[in-house]
């Protein structure tokens, strides 16, 4: 697979020259991108590498240097410290990461999604044009669970789309949007969502020596209806059953702004005695996903595994270690494109998804101007590995 990789960008010459912005709370994971950026082009052969259209195409790194400063009032502004003029570049932003903090009149505050949001509009309004092009990767889509009216209320997603258009964005990437349809607020412009499922099962199968990859013994479960279509692309490309559960409600009353959920009520075939994939695009508190495990195993399902893109675990941890401790749950997979807390990577029944190559492959393709279409798709690839799997090669 590596070797099919290296080869695929070779036919076409480099939108410009290679720049990547890692916003602060998205730094460990560019540093891993960049690595990768690095070896391939110092490996790669090309006849074309000393013209005028290659330079600067080997460096030592593609990260350039910025940061945004604060002011005593917990203002700021953008700085970009090196050109890049007539770059193509990459701005990777993590809103999540509430770890970083800054001075408040005094007080220690934590960046919230808006203060992520706001720098990466500081660093672009700092590159003030001069870019040949601009392509912002957002793993977590900024405010992407406001995507559609239910009231009089805000459509923050889509604001914050037409915005970063409005200011010369040419490409959006993101992973796993919570309903991909909020591209449409921007119809002219690049918007592509990109599900991890092939880092997901190569985890899985990383991890879990004795699973049985047919629909006599193993199923994936959507745990509501928004999530169906990842757990039926999870299900085809792994030639498994799916089922799914959606959430009973009383409509009669309110309580705290919303219809509380009376059950989980379950759709599908039987899960007795048969290992369990709940594939999911985000764990928030975590509950509702706990507590469809639990509705699995009162009905005699076997091993559960939980997959979901981002894993916020906005309430702890400790939920998941009971539900780890009482066999609830086997295994919960999350992938490292937001902020992951070190108690969490050092939880046995956490696995970890490194998407850094992923993203890298997609830089380098889209430089050269290549079409990232089988990025998208890894139907082929998750077919490799359940291969080597099945022939005890992982």
């Amino acid at each position: 697979m590596g070797n099919r990789e290296e080869k695929r960008n070779l036919e076409t010459i480099p939108v410009g020259s290679l720049g990547m912005i890692a916003l602060e709370g998205c730094r460990p994971l560019c540093e891993k991108v960049d690595k990768y950026l690095v070896k391939w082009r110092a490996e790669r052969e090309s006849e074309h590498k000393d013209s005028l259209a290659f330079s600067g195409y080997q460096r030592s790194s593609y990260l350039l240097n910025a940061k945004v400063p604060r002011f005593g009032t917990g203002e700021a502004k953008g700085m970009i410290l090196e050109s890049v003029r007539g770059t193509d570049l990459y701005l990777l932003v993590d809103v999540c990461n509430y770890s970083l903090t800054y001075s408040l009149c005094g007080h220690e505050n934590h960046m919230s999604p808006d203060d992520h949001y706001q720098d990466l509009k500081r660093i672009i309004a700092a590159v003030g044009g001069k870019a040949r092009r601009i392509t912002v990767i957002m793993p977590f889509l900024y405010e992407s669970r406001q995507h559609k009216r239910t009231a009089r209320e805000s459509l923050d997603c889509a604001l914050a789309l037409q915005e970063l258009v409005h200011m010369g964005v040419d490409n959006i990437i993101t992973f796993d949007a919570h309903d991909p349809r909020v591209q449409n607020a921007i119809p002219l412009h690049g918007f592509e969502t990109v599900q991890p499922t092939y880092q997901f099962i190569k985890g899985l199968l990383r991890n879990e020596k004795e699973l049985q990859l047919d629909s006599a013994h193993m199923m994936v479960i959507s745990p509501d209806e928004g999530g169906m279509s990842r757990a039926i692309y999870m299900a085809n490309v792994l030639g498994l059953d799916m089922g799914m559960f959606y959430k009973r409600r009383d409509y009669t009353t309110i309580v705290n702004g919303r219809n509380p959920i009376v059950a989980h009520e379950f759709l599908g075939t039987s899960v007795e005695d048969k290992d369990v994939v709940i594939v999911d695009d985000m764990i928030s508190s975590g509950e509702s996903v706990l507590e469809v495990a639990a509705l699995l195993k009162e009905r005699k399902a076997k091993k559960i595994f939980v997959c979901s893109t981002f894993g916020l675990f906005t309430n702890g941890l400790d939920k998941f270690d009971s539900a780890y401790e009482n066999g609830i749950i086997d295994r919960v997979l999350t992938t490292n494109v937001i902020y992951q807390t070190p108690e969490l990577l050092q939880r046995k029944w956490y696995v970890n998804c490194d998407m850094s190559k992923y993203i890298a492959y997609i830089i380098d393709t889209l430089n050269h101007d290549s079409s990232i279409s089988d990025l998208l798709n890894p139907s082929e690839r998750i077919q490799n590995v359940v291969a080597k799997y099945k022939n005890g090669q992982m």
